[in-house]
């Protein structure tokens, strides 16, 4: 899809507040290791991740959501008032329902003809959510829309690391190790229309492209499906995952430089969805874009799941990376699996 009056007024963020370092997760894992014959410093070494973030126990999904709400309204000096539309995307939710949007709306003040609602597309639901508020502008439905997520990486770590304690093998360590990198924190994106006081980045188009016969390759939920009657867990299969990943990546790419109509160059600067190394390798070299134009925190953030792309692209703002007029893509590939790219004039 073409945009001609979307933009991306500003992106607000908050960063878990407690650092957890690989290494402290493999203290944990010791037992594991020993039974695999395994030496520590497996995580960093198959993932690239170092540390990542985790909220105080009893932190909402909520709470974290509406902070980084309230930093892209101030930032683009927008009203929550004037919001049209208000879509949670985050996995993580607060409850099953009522959909935890609301929860933010009513924090931000909100109400009256606002539409409030969640979306799930795993890591991609932000990302899907910018796609939903997008076309809403495009078509003059809404005027303002914001795009929230907040997720929590902290219970699902500690179940899964439960998990392989009592099942210390190669199988189980294998379908698990993606889990350890699992990150927190929290993302807000304000969409206009252009008519605030601050224009923003001009969004130019985003091509979505799904490959659903491969859903199976990874899990996170109730063991025993909802409602949820039993412990959650996280299985991946990491390679294969990649591999059909990087494929449907591939596939999209191909669709996204003419919907956008860019040269065959590409963008001059990427956001990727923080997976890891072996992710951000494999795509950046099959799609023929240099590792210099990607931007990337995974090394100290982790996968933060559907906040990594807003959260990322704001940190390459602050840092200098991006700069007005360029090509700016996000790319996101997620369980499912789907892929959205969105490009953008910055």
């Amino acid at each position: 899809m073409r945009y001609s009056r979307v933009h991306l007024a500003s992106i607000g963020y908050e960063l878990a507040p407690n650092v957890v370092h690989s290494l402290a997760l493999e203290e944990r894992l010791k037992p594991v290791y020993d039974s695999i014959t395994v030496p520590p410093g497996q995580i960093e070494l198959l993932t690239g991740v170092r540390e990542r973030r985790y909220w105080d126990p009893g932190q909402t999904m909520a709470g974290g959501a509406a902070k980084a709400a309230r930093k892209a309204l101030e930032s683009a000096g927008v009203a929550a008032s004037d919001v049209g539309m208000l879509i949670y995307g985050g996995v993580c939710r607060d409850n099953l329902e009522p959909a935890t949007a609301c929860a933010v709306a009513a924090d931000l003040g909100m109400g009256g003809d606002v539409v409030v609602h969640d979306i799930s597309n795993a890591c991609l639901g932000l990302m899907t959510g910018m796609f939903h508020v997008a076309a809403a502008i495009e078509t003059r439905q809404i005027r303002c829309g914001l795009v929230v997520s907040c997720e929590s990486a902290r219970q699902i770590v500690d179940l899964t690391i439960e998990r392989m304690l009592r099942q210390p093998d190669i199988a189980t360590f294998r379908e698990s190790i993606a889990t350890m990198t699992g990150g927190s924190g929290a993302a807000a994106v304000l969409l206009t229309d252009g008519s605030t006081d601050v224009r923003g980045h001009r969004m130019v188009g985003g091509v979505v492209r799904s490959a659903p016969e491969h859903h199976a390759l990874s899990r996170w939920g109730p063991d025993s499906g909802v409602p949820t009657s039993g412990p959650q867990i996280m299985v991946t299969d990491a390679v294969g995952t990649l591999e059909h990943g990087v494929a449907l990546g591939v596939q999209t790419y191909r669709a996204f430089l003419p919907e956008v109509a860019w040269p065959e160059t590409g963008p001059e600067r990427v956001i990727c969805h923080q997976v890891g190394s072996a992710h951000r390798i494999g795509v950046l070299k099959t799609l023929g874009i240099p590792i210099d134009r990607d931007f990337s925190t995974y090394e100290y953030l982790g996968n933060i799941g559907t906040v990594s792309v807003p959260l990322t692209a704001a940190v390459a703002a602050e840092r200098g990376f991006l700069q007005a007029g360029q090509r700016v893509g996000f790319f996101g590939i997620g369980s499912g699996l789907n892929c959205l790219m969105l490009g953008l004039e910055w």
